[in-house]
């Protein structure tokens, strides 16, 4: 059986953005391979987000190119990309009917079993039956990851997982984060904690006032960044 083609590598090419007549993102330019972690930072209103709900389709771009290896990220008909918010939404309904649902919405074959594994593989089977708005937020976390991951994505982009969670939810989105990279998983994600990008990214993407400022391995940025903004960044001052 032959294997899945790949959408990557990512291609983003001058990619900017406007709202209301203001320049949001200018001329990002970057190319995502296959595999690993990679941290989008910079201060607020960089444009973090707005990026990856670009990268994802949300949004169209005023002008650049995102461009996957197939065709919009799909492969065999279906997207192979998923994203999940910093306040994800949880219906009103079970943990495990949300996953249904999100599956079935998909058009995903084979929902009964695809749940069970993903409830298993995210610790959330003893929780099941249990209405997913009234889950603790890493638990509702754990379920939107959960998801994602069901419909067999390739890359997932993932909005500040774990803002808002208290130090033991932080840690197991972390351990989670960690095990679906080894698993092969390309993940992009956006972050407002340093020690957090320090801890799961490989790569850094640096963005301020729109534009992206440094691409680098992430031991070589924090070590030594090579512009003003992002040492001015990391040392805890205002940037305008």
């Amino acid at each position: 059986m032959r294997a899945m083609a790949s959408i990557l590598p990512l291609t983003v090419d001058e990619l900017s953005y406007r709202a209301g007549g203001a320049l949001l993102l200018d001329a990002i330019t970057f190319t995502l391979p296959q595999g690993g972690i990679s941290v989008i930072i910079g201060p607020n209103g960089a444009g973090k987000s707005l990026l990856l709900r670009l990268c994802h389709g949300l949004l169209t771009p005023a002008s650049g190119r995102i461009g996957w290896s197939s065709p919009a990220g799909f492969v065999a008909g279906r997207k192979r990309h998923a994203m999940v918010f910093q306040r994800p939404v949880m219906l009103r309904r079970s943990v495990r009917a949300n996953l249904v649902h999100h599956l079935t919405a998909a058009g995903a074959d084979d929902v009964a079993s695809r749940c069970d594994r993903a409830l298993q593989r995210f610790g959330l089977t003893e929780i099941a039956d249990r209405p997913a708005r009234r889950l603790s937020g890493g638990e509702q976390q754990r379920l939107a990851i959960a998801r994602a991951w069901a419909l067999e994505p390739e890359v997932l982009f993932l909005d500040e997982p774990s803002a808002h969670l208290d130090p033991g939810a932080t840690k197991a989105i972390e351990d989670i984060i960690r095990g679906l990279a080894a698993e092969g998983l390309t993940i992009v994600m956006t972050t407002h904690d340093l020690g957090q990008a320090r801890r799961l990214g490989q790569r850094v993407l640096f963005l301020h006032a729109g534009r992206l400022v440094e691409d680098a391995d992430s031991s070589a940025f924090f070590a030594s960044p090579s512009t003003a903004q992002a040492r001015a960044f990391l040392a805890g001052e205002l940037l305008w």
